[in-house]
């Protein structure tokens, strides 16, 4: 019987399944398109929705309809259209999408008493109608929208301040903030109860809930002296006599922070735009500062700010950047900086000791445009394209600096040819890059100890013609996955001191590649050593490329796998999956009252993983296809471990476990018996506890010798 159950139970699925695909087999076919969603119930006066599929030949239409008296139910879709209070408009946003939007075209101020304007809602509740768009090709509908639109009128307050100037009472008779809770205009606030709105119904249900202190009304409550605080039960007997009678009205915080004079608003907007002033130049450069031409202006190069590209943003002293512009051409270019001559490239900057300095500029010609030409609308169907000659695709610039000085400039501005059939993306790309001598003008990440939130500086040694061995600068990064999360698109980031973090990316195995294991770990290790491919880091934010005292080598350990086995067919053991970088912190000094904190140690693991199809959850096809693949993660990781200072040889386990004589972790402190002549007596200071407590004991010897006890020892020795 459980057979004959299980084999009608997978028929059933089987034909829900094909039913399915068969819907979607003639939908293809057919090219039917639907609505996104598919019903709409709105407040507001907008309304957007999605039609999808084959939209080429397809009209909107709209109308306004009710439920049939009878049925209840909504009658079919026509491609006849009416005229509404609305209006219909669409927008193309792909070749299988339109975006359409409806916008009520009518006021929605709430009518006065005997207002004979038309363009106004009668009710509170203005709009009450069900309207339907319909998807027409032709005269036949292929789908249709219902929209409940339920729109309430807006309600604007009737004695709204016309007037800019806002009179404000004399401070020192009248409370300026009378009653703070008072937050709604017009309305009763809940526990507020100096709110003038509030009615004696309202007061009610929170008067014995009101909201004590200032921000309720009371600005200060009745001091204990006032003769109406005291009652007959708790006042002492002194109290009729000595009291003080003082009206509410003497508040003494009326006049104290404020003199009485009233200040009359101007009239005007109350926020302008300030006008930027013009750039002063500096005598010398230091870093950060921006470079001036020769006429006093910023010397400017297209950059990143804000998430955007600014084309007119100062370069900074000694700041290297490298960005990248994406621009969408529907024509030529025109202007700067696509379309810059070399006149304009060669201009004057001052040099920042007195004098100036002409940028040298090298024109290259890109003749594989790949690089700069990410995606193109063609049309085959279009004869005419448009030529464009001398496109900008990149402005590389070189300083060469000496002291607080700039010595040459040198441009290379590499344009193309770029031919338009309809559109084009094109990015362009900027840089500029300072160097000294030989050696490029690097930022730091602090002076001396490293910043939090820097760059970690990392290097690789470069031996010069001398034989004589320097740091050239590279990176530690991390993951950065963007768009679909793929290795192959991902981009990298750098590892920021003190910040641990953890990242990664996407690979697609298939059960081809499964069976190339050793290929495999190939591929996931360079993947993982391109993120570190440096072998020395600095131990400050500030190291000097020609000593090697300021770098630090970095370590690397395999980890092995907590199962080592075999490669199969179907499963890859050893998989570097994972990097971890494991960075030690030590402060090595205070300056200006900042810790400076410096790099000790820097280690790069990786953990092994066995990676294997899974085909659970009725997807088999990977199990299946040789070519089908499935995303396994690939990650890296870095963590930030400080070192504490040493303040001392350890605690010895008696130390810590005997607690007989502490007396900040035991109930009876036995050295506290001998007060004041121990250190835990800190009533006063010790030399003057001491000399006290030497008198009391002399004090206590003689009575004692004087005493009855020793008068009668002397009797009986007599």
């Amino acid at each position: 019987m459980a057979n004959v159950v299980k084999i009608v139970f997978f028929q059933l699925i089987l034909r829900r399944v094909t039913c399915v695909l068969l819907f979607m087999s003639l939908a293809h076919t057919q090219n039917i398109v639907e609505f996104q969603p598919s019903y709409v119930t709105t407040t507001g006066s907008t309304v957007t929705a999605l039609l999808l599929g084959n939209t080429s030949d397809v009209s909107l239409n709209l109308r306004a309809v009710s439920p049939s008296s009878t049925t209840g139910s909504i009658g079919p879709p026509s491609c006849v259209a009416e005229v509404t209070q609305w209006v219909l408009t669409r927008e193309q946003v792909g070749k299988s999408a339109v975006q359409f939007q409806l916008r009520l075209e009518r006021s929605l101020r709430l009518c006065g008493e005997n207002e004979t304007d038309t363009d106004c809602c009668p009710k509170p509740l203005c709009v009450l109608e069900t309207l339907q768009v319909s998807a027409c090709v032709g005269s036949k509908p292929q789908a249709s929208l219902l929209i409940q639109a339920r729109i309430h009128a807006l309600l604007v307050p009737a004695n709204a301040a016309s007037d800019n100037k806002t009179v404000i009472p004399n401070q020192v008779f009248t409370p300026l903030g009378s009653c703070p809770c008072d937050l709604t205009f017009g309305a009763c606030d809940v526990r507020c109860c100096c709110d003038k709105d509030c009615s004696t119904e309202d007061l009610k249900l929170f008067v014995s809930h009101c909201l004590p202190g200032p921000f309720g009304g009371q600005v200060s409550t009745d001091p204990d002296y006032q003769c109406s605080v005291q009652s007959n039960e708790n006042s002492p007997d002194w109290f009729p006599f000595l009291c003080v009678n003082s009206p509410p009205e003497n508040n003494p915080y009326l006049g104290l922070f404020y003199q009485g004079d009233t200040i009359a608003s101007k009239p005007g907007p109350s926020f302008q735009t300030l006008a930027s002033s013009a750039p002063v130049p500096v005598n010398i450069y230091i870093q950060g500062s921006p470079i001036f031409t020769a006429n006093n202006q910023y010397f400017t190069v297209p950059q990143m700010v804000l998430g955007r590209c600014v084309n007119n943003a100062p370069v900074a002293f000694l700041n290297n950047f490298e960005v990248q512009c994406v621009t969408r051409l529907s024509s030529c270019p025109t202007g700067s900086p696509l379309q810059t001559p070399q006149t304009d490239l060669r201009i004057q900057v001052k040099d920042g000791q007195g004098g100036d300095v002409m940028v040298d500029v090298i024109d290259e010609v890109a003749v594989d445009l790949s690089l700069f030409i990410s995606s193109t609308d063609a049309d085959a169907s279009s004869d005419e394209s448009l030529v464009c000659d001398n496109v900008t695709l990149a402005l590389d610039y070189k300083f060469y600096w000496k002291g607080n000085g700039i010595t040459s400039i040198t441009l290379t501005h590499t344009v193309g040819t770029i031919t338009l059939n309809r559109s084009a993306v094109l990015t362009t790309r900027y840089s500029a890059e300072f160097l000294n001598g030989e050696f490029s003008g690097e930022p730091n990440s602090g002076n001396p100890g490293y910043q939090v939130g820097r760059p970690v500086i990392a290097g690789i040694v470069d031996f010069l013609d001398n034989n004589t061995g320097s740091i050239q600068r590279t990176s530690i990064s991390l993951w950065k996955p963007v768009s679909d999360g793929l290795c192959s698109t991902a981009e990298k980031k750098p590892v920021l001191f003190g910040e641990n973090s953890t990242s990664g990316c996407l690979l697609p195995v298939s059960r081809q590649n499964l069976t190339q294991c050793d290929l495999l770990r190939d591929t996931v290790t360079a993947l993982q050593a391109d993120l570190v491919t440096a072998t020395y880091v600095a131990k400050s934010g500030n190291p000097d490329p020609l000593m090697l005292t300021d770098w630090l080598n970095i370590s690397f350990v395999t980890l092995n796998s907590s199962s080592p086995m075999e490669d199969s067919t179907s499963t890859c053991y050893g998989i570097p999956s994972h990097q971890h970088i494991q960075a030690w912190s030590v402060i090595t000094g205070i300056v200006d009252g900042i810790p400076q904190r410096d790099i000790s140690s820097l280690q790069v693991s990786y953990s092994l993983s066995s990676w294997a199809l899974d085909c659970g959850g009725g997807d088999v096809s990977p199990c299946l296809d040789p070519s089908e693949t499935q995303l396994f993660p690939i990650t890296s990781s870095v963590t930030f471990i400080d070192i504490p200072i040493d303040t001392g040889p350890p605690k010895t386990r008696f130390q810590i476990n005997f607690t007989e004589y502490d007396c900040n972790r035991n109930d009876v402190c036995w050295p506290e018996l001998a007060f004041p002549f121990t250190k835990y007596y800190t009533g006063e200071p010790y030399s003057q506890s001491l000399a006290k407590g030497l008198i009391l004991v002399f004090f206590f010897i003689t009575a004692s010798i004087l005493g009855t006890p020793w008068r009668q020892i002397r009797q009986a020795w007599n």
